[in-house]
């Protein structure tokens, strides 16, 4: 066999490997639900009453509040949250980063199917 043929037919395999692990990531992206992008948090707090407990020795802070951040036009934007609401919001913000992970390897898997043609291209 020339090497030629054998050269071209390893890209043939190796971009169907490639084709086969896009189809994979392209299902999990299927199944993903609700996204968000920012974090959920949860914080106790002081209040502004100098006779309050959340002032004793030691302190008992006030909360927990949940807060979403995230960024809106390049400025920081907070917002409160119930508890059933964070709860939700925090799955939908796993639910980001999982997006953020697939297309990042949907990506690198483009990167590596052009280096597998351009070593099978003779120019």
């Amino acid at each position: 066999m020339s090497r030629n043929k054998r050269a071209t037919r390893s890209t043939k395999t190796a971009l169907q490997r490639l084709e086969l692990r896009h189809e994979t990531l392209l299902r999990q992206l299927c199944k993903l639900g609700l996204v968000l992008r920012g974090s959920i948090g949860a914080r106790m707090m002081p209040c502004g009453n100098p006779t309050c407990r959340c002032k004793g020795d030691p302190p008992r802070l006030h909360g927990p509040y949940y807060l979403w951040t995230r960024k809106v036009a390049a400025k920081t934007v907070t917002v409160r949250l119930t508890a059933e609401q964070a709860r939700r919001c925090m799955q939908w913000s796993r639910n980001m980063r999982q997006l953020d992970s697939l297309v990042r390897e949907l990506q690198q898997l483009g990167l590596r199917a052009a280096d597998v043609v351009r070593g099978s291209d003779p120019s």
